[in-house]
């Protein structure tokens, strides 16, 4: 018995060990992507208004392949999901460099729809962890695999500065480069070592249906501040790079207010497990969303540069909490058998409030009032009513608890 424990063990360090690669690897490709996909837009869109566009056609492409990713997954595995994720960041990549060369502002946004299924599949890199995991381990290996953002935090950006400008085509370096990163990281996918979980047969659904884990208070929950936290991340982060330049900054130093904006997402990641399991999962998602306020406040103060990174790195500490949390909640309020269910209804839900907020961002950005500060304030502003919703929903789940006492 111990024997069998300690491979176990053994076999989930080793799959946290290779996702946390990939994370830091292929996930290079999303910062450089977010940092310039909003400037490439402004210079091929002929409305100032559809700027993030192509950025909102990423989010939308890893909303509408959550769930077919979910079912392949459940049905052949991990690595293969994993390897159409590759691919079609490869194709949305080659896509949008062809885009650049034509200047076609709407192949551009259709590579993009590319690059979402993608995202997608990075996004069950938090859950992959999970499944060779016990339970104590469970909160630990989601934060170390998204603690593998640190590393792409770092390269994405770097790359963005050496590569945006580096071709006679702006941003083509870019692009080129992220095609080279969907190749060579496709290749880790070989050393996973996760099993199938089990699937229903045509006469017997296993576990609850979809509904009925929607009525499930912890999952409801669980969706809802995980939806918020990453729709709020996205509203300000798909702004930044125009917000920065518009205030008269320079492309460079929008990358670095990113680059402390992804790192900031990341590096908590190496204790936030450790802070659930010592206080709690609601009370780190509360602090989570609380913190994602004070980035609104204090992106709504001013626009000197000071404020811009100290606004967005609050922003990626608090997404940390808020979604690190909600992800921890999730994956201990379903079977195994129901994992492809829940984990693709989540990623539907999650994303469709992301594509709301992401083609939110651009208009509230370009087109309220007459100066980029007006537009930055009015994204700041749009957070109130999804912290509510949260908040909301944190107090309702904290009331059903105390009534089953």
């Amino acid at each position: 018995m111990t024997d069998i424990s300690m491979t176990d063990t053994s076999k989930a360090r080793r799959n946290v060990m290779i996702l946390v690669m990939a994370q830091a690897f292929l996930g290079a490709q999303m910062s450089m992507i977010f940092t310039i996909a909003g400037l490439a837009g402004q210079s091929l869109a002929a409305n100032l208004c559809f700027a993030t566009l192509p950025i909102s056609a990423t989010v939308l492409g890893s909303m509408l392949a959550a769930t077919p990713l979910s079912g392949i997954m459940q049905k052949y595995g991990r690595r293969v999901g994993f390897w159409i994720g590759t691919g079609s960041g490869t194709v949305g990549a080659g896509i949008g460099a062809f885009a650049l060369m034509q200047q076609n502002f709407w192949l551009f946004v259709i590579g993009g729809l590319f690059t979402g299924v993608y995202q997608s599949s990075q996004g069950f890199f938090r859950f992959a962890a999970t499944d060779t995991a016990d339970e104590a381990f469970k909160p630990k290996a989601i934060s170390y695999v998204l603690a593998g953002g640190l590393a792409s935090a770092i390269i994405g950006p770097q790359l963005v500065k050496v590569t945006s400008q580096a071709m006679v085509v702006p941003f083509l370096g870019t692009y080129l480069a992220v095609i080279v990163i969907n190749l060579v990281g496709s290749l880790l996918f070989l050393f996973l070592d996760i099993p199938k979980p089990p699937v229903s047969t045509h006469d017997h659904l296993i576990g609850r249906s979809r509904m009925e884990l929607l009525k499930t208070p912890r999952v409801a929950v669980a969706i809802i501040v995980a939806m918020v936290s990453y729709a709020l991340m996205n509203l300000v982060m798909t702004s930044t790079p125009l917000a920065v330049v518009g205030c008269g900054f320079e492309q460079n130093t929008a990358a670095d207010v990113v680059s402390a904006h992804v790192l900031a997402m990341f590096i908590p990641s190496f204790f936030t497990g450790f802070l659930i399991s010592k206080f709690g999962v609601e009370r780190i998602m509360a602090t989570g969303l609380v913190i994602l306020a004070a980035a609104g406040v204090v992106g709504m103060i001013g626009v000197d540069l000071e404020n811009f990174f100290v606004a967005l790195i609050l922003l990626g500490v608090g997404w940390n909490f808020g979604f690190i949390g909600a992800t921890a909640m999730l994956s201990s309020a379903h079977e195994p058998s129901e994992r492809g269910r829940v984990q693709g209804m989540n990623d539907l839900i999650v994303f469709g409030g992301v594509t709301m907020a992401s083609l939110a961002s651009g208009g509230l950005m370009n087109c309220s009032g007459g100066s980029a500060q007006d537009g930055w304030a009015a994204v700041n502003l749009a957070m109130v009513p999804f912290l509510t919703l949260a908040g909301g929903a944190l107090i309702w789940l904290w009331m059903q608890s105390r009534e089953r006492l």
